[in-house]
């Protein structure tokens, strides 16, 4: 079978036969931009994976709804060798065409519309290029290797569309109808809003939540809009080779604490409950977590602050945990007042919050009596 039997295959997954993105995924050729990924195996941590070496294996992978990393560390796929373990975060992938389509979806893209949007593998970018042509399409990414690599992809593709070495958090190369990141942003930066022409649209998640808002310019110079339905998390932006390394968590595993209480409830790994994890990302950010369950069924998990502050929580599931905490913030009673108020309310407000946006980028979030303001980064 050739690749666009899968490519088409593909398409009906991911849209309805009728959807405008339709015809760009049953002819776009994925497996040609991600000729290399990595795959995460317990046992050996990042592993290479050569496409042309297995060629059913990758158009299995090119053509599944899912994401390929494609950056560990600073050790991008393309450059590695099959001995190659990088450690570190994912730090360049080619997003789950589901989600790369749905957050175009938000953006409420026209034939018409001249969008910017992140390279990455180039495969949003080739999506634009075929459904509004290449002209009305800049793509960019802080990564010079990225954006020459794809470039020389796009080109073998049929697709020239203007790419640019920029970092999406400042100055940007123009102005557009819509601002589409897929990548997780710490806040909105003020150069979007004024490369942004009267009536455009921004959409973007926000670093470290599930959240991904979308807002539309305001003739004040500011934006107004509203959290969307989706939940996505999105690699954060970076701005060097790879990400600053976080605070070690290893005192937290074992340390005794300036309290030790009986917590409220039971531990939870807080990165797998997406609206707790966007709550607790809101109240206290910058929090570094890790997360553990024994051979017995303990479960433990610990945060660490840059503060100094931290907490670990021990206990078995559906027990109170005994929890351990140091530091000017009580890390593990804000999670506990979080999920009281979860469960009071049946749900936590930021996912159905509206949107406001100061034209120096200032981001408020509000629903009913709850708001929280996060700054332009």
């Amino acid at each position: 079978m050739t690749w666009k039997f899968h490519a088409a295959a593909l398409s009906g997954r991911v849209v309805h036969p009728s959807s405008r993105w339709s015809r760009p995924i049953a002819t776009t050729p994925r497996h040609l931009l991600v000729p290399h990924w990595w795959r995460y195996l317990p046992a050996f941590g990042w592993t290479l994976r050569d496409g042309g070496s297995d060629p059913a294996r990758w158009m299995s992978a090119a053509y599944t709804d899912r994401t390929l990393v494609t950056r560990a560390g600073p050790l991008h796929a393309d450059r590695a060798t099959a001995g190659d373990h990088p450690e570190g975060l994912p730090t360049s992938s080619s997003t789950l065409p589901t989600l790369v389509v749905s957050m175009y979806q938000h953006a409420m893209i026209t034939d018409t519309s001249d969008v910017l949007c992140v390279t990455g593998t180039g495969y949003g970018t080739a999506l634009l290029a075929a459904r509004l042509g290449d002209e009305r399409v800049t793509s960019v990414d802080v990564d010079p290797y990225l954006v020459d690599t794809a470039r020389t992809r796009l080109d073998a593709i049929g697709h020239r569309p203007t790419l640019a070495v920029c970092d999406i958090t400042g100055p940007l190369p123009g102005t557009y109808d819509r601002i589409v990141s897929t990548v997780g942003l710490p806040g909105i930066p003020a150069s979007w809003l004024s490369a942004l022409r009267p009536g455009g649209r921004l959409v973007t998640n926000l670093a470290g939540t599930g959240l991904v808002v979308a807002a539309d310019v305001q003739p004040d110079g500011g934006a107004r809009g509203q959290v969307t339905p989706e939940r996505a998390g999105f690699m954060r932006t970076r701005h060097a080779e790879d990400y600053p390394p976080p605070p070690s968590t290893r005192h937290a595993w074992t340390a005794e604490g300036e309290t030790v209480t009986t917590g409220r409830y039971p531990v939870v790994q807080v990165k797998e409950a997406w609206e707790l994890m966007t709550a607790y990302a809101l109240a206290v950010p910058g929090v570094h977590q890790g997360y553990d369950e024994d051979e017995k069924g303990i479960r433990t998990a610990v945060m660490v602050h840059a503060d100094g502050s931290w907490a670990r929580a021990t206990g078995r599931r559906g027990e109170p945990p005994t929890v351990h905490q140091t530091g000017p913030r009580q890390l593990w009673d804000q999670l506990d007042a979080i999920r009281h108020d979860w469960l009071s309310d049946g749900q936590l407000p930021a996912h159905s919050a509206s949107v406001e946006i100061d034209p120096g980028g200032t981001l408020h979030l509000r629903r009913g009596t709850w708001s929280t303001t996060i700054p332009a980064p």
